[in-house]
């Protein structure tokens, strides 16, 4: 099973599709991942990212929706 997790692109740096990348925001953690599979992404977008690709964007609603998801089985006990 695979797990794409939503983050907000902070910065792009690169103007090449294919090798374009962004500084997101996970929740306050930031990492940089690639932008070779959403050319279309520009700060301030959500983005689903797996394995260091930002695979597609999101609406921010949904974002939300599922980091908060994520905050609730943190938040299980075990």
């Amino acid at each position: 099973m695979c797990l794409a997790i939503p983050g907000q692109i902070l910065e792009i740096t690169g103007t090449d599709e294919l090798t374009r990348m962004a500084r997101i925001s996970f929740a306050g953690v930031i990492k940089e991942a690639s932008l070779a599979y959403t050319p279309e992404a520009q700060p301030g977008d959500y983005v689903l990212v797996h394995a260091g690709f930002a695979l597609n964007t999101i609406d921010e609603a949904e974002a939300q929706k599922t980091l908060e998801l994520l905050r609730q089985l943190d938040d299980q006990p075990g």
